[in-house]
This record gives C-alpha cells, sequence and structure tokens, in this order.
C-alpha cells in the first residue's frame, strides 16, 4: 500500500479492537502517530475501547488529554468512550466528571455511567441515577433496562429489581434474554418456586426456549431451589447442548449428592463430543467427594492431563483431598496435599481438618488447622473446630490453649460447640 491517510490507519486501529486484539489496536494506534498522521474522532472513538479492555487507565488519560487539546469532548461518542475507560478502571468520580460536562448526551452515555455505578457495587447511586433518567425523559433502550435489574441483582437487591421489571413491562418493553438469564438467578432467593415458574412460562410464551443462555439459566434455577426432576426436563429440551449447559447439569447433581449422575452426565459429554473444560472437572469431582466414589474421583482426576490436556489447578487438587478425606482416607489426602505442586489452598486443608472431626484423627488435626492458622489467622472457623476436635477427644488442656490463642489474636465467633454427650467439666470450653 502507498501512503497511509487517516481513514486507513483508522480502519486499522478499528479492525483490530473489533477482533478483540486490543493491544495491536493500540500498537498501530501509536505506529499512526510515529508516521505523522494525526487521528480524528473516529480514530480516537474506535482505540479508546481497547484501553477499557486493557484496564489501561494511563494510556487512556494521555488520549483524553488529546482530546481536550484538540477540542473534540464535544463528539459525544468520544465522550461516551472517555467515561466507558473511566468506569472499566475503577475511576468512578472522573468517569461522572466527564460524563457531567458533555453537553450533548445520548441514552448510550447514560448507560455507560449506569452501568459503572452497579459494576462497582454502589447499587444506591445506580438506582437513583436510573430515575433520574426517567425524570429527564431520557429515552430508556433495553440495555438501561437491564442494566439496572441485573445490577440491583447483582448486588441483593432482590425485591427492588423485581420492582423495576414490573415497572419495563408497564413501559412496553419486552424482557428479553439478557433480562431472564440475570433474573433466573436470583429467583432461588425468593420463598417459593412461583417467581421461577412463572420466568419459565414467560420463556415458553415468547418462544425463548431456543436460546441457549436461556435455558441454561433456567436449569440452573431449578437445580438451587432443589427441583432435580424438572431441571433435567429442561435440560433434555435443549437442541444444542454447550459445555455451559453440560456442567450446569453436572453441578446440580454435584451440590445435591448425587455424585453417581454426576458421573453418568460426564460419559456422556465425552460421547457426545463435546469437549470439558476445567469447570467441568470440579464438578463431577465435588460430585464424586459428596457420594465418596473414591477410585471413580481419582480416575477422573487424573485423566485431566493424560486425556484431556487440562492441568489441574488448586480447586482440583482441594477437590481431590475432600474426595479422599470424605471416605476416611485421611492419611493418603495429607499425603496428596504434600505432593501438590502448587501451595494448597484453605479449601484443601478445610476439606482435611473436617474430616478429622468425622473420623477422630487429633494428630492430623492440628496439622491441618496449624497450617490454616498460618492461611487464614482471622478465620475463627478454624479455631472453633479444632477446638471441638480436641473436646471430643477430651484432650482439655489443648482445648483450652486454641482458645487462647484466638482470645489473644482478638479473634471473636458467635458459633457454639456442640454439647451433646459432653461432660460438665467440659462444658466451660464449648463457646466462644
Amino acid at each position: 500500500m502507498g501512503v497511509k491517510d487517516v481513514v486507513t490507519w483508522t480502519t486499522l486501529c478499528s479492525c483490530y479492537v473489533n477482533c478483540e486484539m486490543p493491544r495491536q489496536g493500540l500498537d498501530a494506534f501509536r505506529e499512526m502517530g510515529l508516521n505523522g498522521v494525526r487521528p480524528n474522532v473516529v480514530t480516537v472513538s474506535s482505540i479508546l475501547p481497547a484501553c477499557s479492555e486493557l484496564k489501561d487507565l494511563n494510556l487512556g488519560r494521555v488520549i483524553h488529554g488529546f482530546v481536550v487539546r484538540h477540542g473534540m469532548e464535544e463528539n459525544v461518542f468520544v465522550s461516551n468512550a472517555l467515561v466507558n475507560i473511566y468506569a472499566s478502571c475503577l475511576s468512578i468520580k472522573q468517569a461522572q466528571l466527564v460524563f457531567d460536562m458533555m453537553s450533548k448526551r445520548d441514552v448510550v452515555s447514560w448507560n455507560v455511567l449506569l452501568t459503572a455505578y452497579f459494576s462497582n457495587r454502589d447499587c444506591k447511586k445506580g438506582v437513583t441515577l436510573f430515575y433520574r433518567m426517567r425524570r429527564e425523559v431520557v429515552k430508556l433502550d433495553g440495555a438501561s433496562w437491564n442494566a439496572v435489574i441485573g445490577g440491583c441483582l447483582n448486588n441483593g437487591q432482590t425485591e427492588q429489581a423485581l420492582k423495576i421489571l414490573g415497572q419495563m413491562q408497564e413501559s412496553g418493553i419486552k424482557p428479553n434474554q439478557i433480562t431472564i438469564t440475570s433474573l433466573l438467578p436470583a429467583c432461588k432467593e425468593l420463598v417459593t418456586l412461583r417467581a421461577g415458574k412463572e420466568v419459565h412460562g414467560y420463556i415458553f410464551r415468547n418462544c425463548l426456549m431456543e436460546d441457549l443462555a436461556t435455558t441454561t439459566a433456567l436449569v440452573f434455577m431449578y437445580a438451587k431451589c432443589g427441583e432435580l426432576e424438572l431441571s433435567p426436563r429442561v435440560f433434555d429440551m435443549i437442541p444444542r447442548r454447550d459445555t455451559v449447559a453440560w456442567n450446569t447439569m453436572i453441578i446440580a447433581n454435584s451440590m445435591h449428592g448425587n455424585g453417581e449422575e454426576a458421573l453418568l452426565l460426564f460419559r456422556k459429554i465425552l460421547d457426545s463430543g463435546v469437549k470439558p473444560n476445567s469447570v467441568t472437572f470440579t464438578g463431577v469431582l465435588s460430585g464424586c467427594s459428596h457420594s465418596r466414589l473414591v477410585g471413580e474421583g481419582i480416575m477422573v482426576f487424573y485423566s485431566m492431563r493424560r486425556d484431556h490436556s487440562i492441568e489441574p489447578d488448586a480447586d482440583h487438587y482441594s477437590c481431590m483431598v475432600d474426595v479422599l478425606s470424605c471416605a476416611g482416607r485421611l492419611v493418603e489426602a495429607y499425603q496428596f496435599i504434600q505432593r501438590m505442586p502448587m501451595e494448597a489452598t484453605p479449601g484443601a486443608w478445610g476439606a482435611l481438618l473436617g474430616a478429622c472431626r468425622v473420623h477422630k484423627n487429633v494428630d492430623l488435626a492440628k496439622i491441618a488447622a496449624n497450617k490454616l492458622f498460618e492461611i487464614e489467622p482471622d478465620n475463627p472457623g478454624n479455631y472453633v473446630l479444632l477446638s471441638n476436635i480436641l473436646v471430643t477427644a477430651k484432650r482439655w488442656e489443648e482445648a483450652s490453649e486454641t482458645r487462647k490463642l484466638m482470645r489473644d489474636g482478638g479473634i471473636t465467633s458467635t458459633l457454639l460447640l456442640p454439647v451433646i454427650g459432653v461432660t460438665s467439666e467440659a462444658r466451660r470450653y464449648t463457646s466462644f
């Protein structure tokens, strides 16, 4: 190509960013400057999302300075991109400042700031901004409603989200797949399944059952509510199941202690040709742990690297410790921790400690607890559990030392240790 003008460079930068290659886009942007070609408003609005993607606040500020020096801040697309980069980098005050200085705003401008508040867990300001949009007669689109409903749900404000959902429908805007997939996980927090079933009915009436994300969220909702008869029915209706859909069903069975079913689903996913991922193995190993399927768990674990080229991470190792511990194979579990290629997590040591209580292995319990005291010294549960194990073993002096260690560290807990079957002599050790 001969001479590259601003249009050529802008097209190149935009292509990189749109193809999820932000770093290459920024490299092209720098090269553009080195070649003496001055970016225009289209170039700037195209490249700023790359800064947001990489959370490169410093470069975003440099480009912001360029925008101000060349009078580009009046362009709504440029200003929207600036608000987005500051929001993505958690600089909410700066995002608000850019927003307030905009002479012209469109609904995208409002939506970017709205999403920023909820992403930073400032639900109150997010809801306040949403109602300000309504007062100022901003033409809300589906993204506006989804941002506030999803934001409320992610911040635990389920009732507020349902109230706004009603307002959305009253305004004539129909909930779409994004609305539904954000709403379904919250249904498990409600008193009954009624809300979830109403959403299911809405999905069916509006022909959304073909949407994979929606039906997968529906499967998960029923599973979280303990409806293991309904979740497989929905799962069986999914025409093309991806790894996430299979993982959802595997995890659903694992969380309810159906390890055999989780293993059966794992075999089916392999037969279907869908490739399992790291989450798949976490779900299967968890099911093996709950159902004490030690041999099966060991086989699944060692097949990860050998058959599927998936390197086990700390969560997988912790699951295997749990598999061995729940089956009473405590020495093997401890040896497995010692052979781990990475530092054992609190989950691994916690699984061993919990099993030591069940199987009354005081010596290993002390080893596991001391490790947990190092890793998470402020967690009262570890002290409580060790003290309970020592009390059960009638090792009163050591239980007293654990209690003193906790008190000296300024660690408090409202947990009470079980006193059933404990003599009156021991009762003075049973609460913190």
